[in-house]
């Protein structure tokens, strides 16, 4: 044998998503503190600076073992990198000013360049003390699979299989979020303030009840420093009533008297000319869009990738209708419900929702009034109604042949039969007129349903699972209307099995066994070419069989028989102990269906069996489609006004009758 090859240290891997949440699965510190005393006219922006990674292994969302990222893969386009919250790139907090990466770790520092409410988020819940923790958004370019027993080193660390190792990989952005990977994550923010630009006559002692820069947020603030005593209260009245002046002189050259609310409020509550400033370039610089809860954030296909993914669809099936990419977006979405998918398509088309479902009606009304949801739910239908049509075996497809018919009425099909042959040719050259007769046949298709209807109870009852179960019936039960029409047919059929077509044994000789399949294949072996004239005219068709069909109750002894290469019995079929060839081993391909013996079906027996011939050489049977439609359809109908709901019918085209009686032959068994 030849030896086999070991298995690779380092395997592409498949089948994982094309992006990565990288957060340090150490205590990564985030110190956000204010900037240096700006220039004039110009804000003071707060600094960042943070320990974004640590070389470890990560547990990841849609990663199926932890991830390593190999930092001498990582790579960096630019060096100025949005800083985001949440990996949205509707929400800006500011941008990185310098990258550093080490063979252990991944610095990061930038200034909080954000104007918008986001960027003020994070600056105030920070002072509240909240934990913000840090991820970065990268794409994964190359993926290895280290598989169990087997390590691999990165980060100047040896890490042991099963495990993910990054070893290419590009840097997006940097998040602020609530919750990483990993909860031993953290970001502590410091807080700054708003420092005044320095004008002419300004001392320290003007200066000191402004907030302390760089203060730590986890640390008590500093005490004010203690002014020192003025000279006199005329002094110190004169310097108090110089700085307002300046104060408010700064604030109307910054409002230029465009920001009539802004110089008021500034005036007022005492604001800085900073603090002015930065409010009146916020108020000017456009805003990105608001993600409202009405906003879409999911397309269709992404959206239908997931119900189909949510119902059990297997995702190499989804990968060749939605792609990669789809499914990589769906993912996160695997689970959803009956209620997301209806809020989601009513968001995607603009269509308002509440921001609770309550008792669903606002919903639901959005979710029916849209194009999307009737949409989706057919198409997710469909491929679940396939996907179990597909997985339920049918036995007509291998003893029937398959045609199609174009309408539903009765077609006739015509079999020429050549009842001559080749004869020697004369000296003259002349060749004999062969004969040709013709046997007539008939089917037509009729239509098989039902109809199902999606309601307000099941979108409140939030299962798509649970609803996809219909659709899945209707592909069961498709699949099995084909083998019910079949056996029906075959079982009540007494003028196709007789013994005036010579395909029909009976009595007590006939019960299953080596002796009896012997007689039966003997049987269709002698089969005629042509109807009509005497048998000894007609010549035999040499048509093999090559199906043995039995009920269940005989299956394990065909099983025995077909697999058996000896056979234990004499040459009256009393059991021996001198073995004998068995001439059936592995002639014939065994088919057992419950069909043939239940009491459902008139004509069924638990003794009688049957020998098939090749459906595509010489059919008994024939299955037709409508237009050559083999699997059955979802459409979406128009409901009454008294059913809250959305309806589907469930429908398949087809028809099966009997044709040539020399390819089966039926043995009574009795």
């Amino acid at each position: 044998m030849p030896k086999t090859m070991p298995a690779p240290l380092e395997a592409e891997a498949e089948s994982v998503p094309s992006s990565l949440r990288i957060v340090c699965d150490d205590a990564a510190s985030i110190t956000l503190a204010a900037a240096e005393t700006p220039e004039e006219g110009k804000p003071a922006l707060r600094k960042f600076s943070m320990t974004a990674y640590t070389g470890g292994a990560m547990r990841l969302g849609g990663w199926p073992y932890p991830v390593v990222v190999d930092l001498a893969g990582l790579r960096v386009t630019r060096k100025s990198r949005p800083i985001l919250k949440d990996h949205d790139r509707g929400n800006i907090v500011g941008h990185t000013d310098d990258i550093a990466i080490t063979d252990k770790s991944l610095e990061v520092a930038g200034v909080i360049s954000g104007v918008g409410a986001t960027a003020q988020e994070v600056i105030a819940t920070s002072e509240n003390g909240f934990p913000w923790q840090a991820s970065l958004g990268a794409s994964a370019d190359k993926v290895v699979f280290i598989p169990e027993g087997k390590t691999a080193n990165a980060n100047s660390r040896e890490f042991k299989g099963p495990v993910y190792v990054a070893r290419k990989s590009t840097l997006g952005e940097v998040s602020f979020v609530a919750l990483g990977a990993d909860d031993d994550t953290e970001a502590r923010v410091a807080a700054g303030n708003y420092a005044d630009v320095d004008e002419p006559g300004d001392t320290d002692e003007e200066t000191d009840d402004l907030e302390p820069v760089n203060a730590s947020l986890n640390m008590s603030t500093k005490p004010k420093t203690q002014s020192k005593p003025a000279d006199s209260p005329v002094a110190e009245m004169r310097a108090e009533a110089a700085r307002e002046s300046r104060r408010i002189a700064g604030i109307r050259n910054v409002c230029a008297g465009n920001h009539a609310d802004i110089e008021a409020d500034a005036i007022e509550q005492g604001w800085s000319t900073t603090k002015t400033e930065l409010a009146v370039l916020r108020s000017e610089r456009p805003k990105a869009p608001d993600q409202t809860q009405n906003s879409p954030r999911y397309s269709r296909e992404v959206l239908e990738a997931a119900a189909c993914l949510s119902v059990g669809i297997e995702e190499k099936t989804l990968l060749a209708s939605y792609g990669e990419k789809t499914l990589n977006a769906a993912d996160p979405l695997r689970h959803i419900g009956l209620r997301e998918l209806v809020a989601e398509c009513a968001r995607m088309e603009g269509i308002d929702v509440p921001r609770v479902f309550g008792d669903g009606t606002a919903t639901i009304r959005a979710g029916f009034s849209s194009m999307s949801l009737p949409s989706i739910m057919e198409n997710v239908m469909n491929k679940t109604l396939l996907a179990a049509y597909t997985n339920t075996p049918i036995a007509a497809f291998d003893l029937c042949s398959v045609g199609t018919v174009t309408d539903f009425k009765e077609v006739a099909r015509y079999r020429l039969l050549g009842t001559g042959g080749f004869e020697q040719v004369a000296p003259d050259g002349e060749l004999k007129h062969g004969k040709l007769s013709e046997q007539k046949y008939s089917n037509k298709a009729d239509t098989y349903g039902q109809i199902l209807t999606l309601t307000r109870h099941d979108i409140i009852n939030d299962d798509l699972s649970a609803f996809m179960d219909i659709p899945r019936q209707m592909g069961r039960s498709g699949a099995e209307s084909i083998d019910d029409l079949f056996f029906t047919l075959l079982l009540k059929n007494a003028g196709f099995f007789s013994s005036a077509n010579a395909n029909l044994l009976q009595g007590a000789d006939t019960k299953f066994g080596p002796d009896a399949l012997t007689v039966a294949k003997t049987t269709f072996r002698k089969q005629k070419a042509g109807p009509g004239g005497k048998p000894k005219d007609q010549k035999p068709i040499n048509i093999r069989p090559e199906y043995l069909v039995v009920p269940v109750e005989l299956e394990t002894e065909a099983e025995l028989l077909m697999g058996s290469s000896q056979l234990m019995i004499d040459a009256q079929g009393s059991p021996t102990k001198i073995p004998v060839d068995n001439p059936h081993r592995n002639k014939y391909r065994i088919i057992s269906t419950p069909h043939l013996s239940d009491s459902y079906y008139p004509g069924a027996s638990a003794a009688a069996w049957y020998l098939f011939a090749n459906p595509r050489v010489l059919p008994a049977f024939e299955i037709v489609f409508l237009n050559g439609r083999r699997t059955p359809i979802i459409e979406r109908v128009e409901m009454p006004p008294n059913t809250l709901g959305m309806g589907f019918r469930s429908y398949i085209d087809f028809g099966v009758n009997s044709q040539d009686h020399r390819a089966a032959v039926k043995v009574a068994g009795e």
